[in-house]
């Protein structure tokens, strides 16, 4: 089960911002470049950013947002301790009415890191 929300969220995601970038709207297309703009590295670096945004994303409670950036925190290697430290800013700022929303952001969490549990270690190429 923990594979399939993961699954479903990443596949619904990339599917969807294709199909919107298929259209010819060019401050769609420059809103979406922004973003990606955004969180490369500069001055802050993309770990960092990437825990503004999961930050900012609870205080505005978007679950779909908060799961985009928990997977992308991962990917950044945000760790456990990290996320709960991130979790608490996000709380703190945003109040209670933020802790739904940090129950679904743990839980996508721990799907996450079951599912990367449960995959199949890289097989090295060139050594075997």
């Amino acid at each position: 089960m923990s594979e399939d929300r993961v699954t479903q969220f990443t596949d619904f995601r990339k599917r969807m911002n294709e199909r919107i970038l298929a259209e010819d709207n060019q401050v769609v297309r420059r809103f979406f470049a922004l973003d990606t703009q955004t969180y490369k590295s500069g001055a802050l670096d993309l770990k960092t950013k990437e825990m503004l945004g999961l930050v900012a994303s609870m205080v505005l409670r978007c679950d779909d947002c908060i799961a985009y950036h928990v997977a992308q925190c991962r990917d950044a290697g945000v760790q456990r301790d990290e996320f709960f430290e991130v979790f608490s800013v996000g709380l703190v700022v945003g109040g209670s009415i933020v802790i739904p929303h940090l129950r679904r952001a743990v839980d996508f969490l721990d799907q996450l890191e079951a599912a990367q549990a449960e995959a199949p270690a890289p097989h090295d190429h060139a050594a075997g």
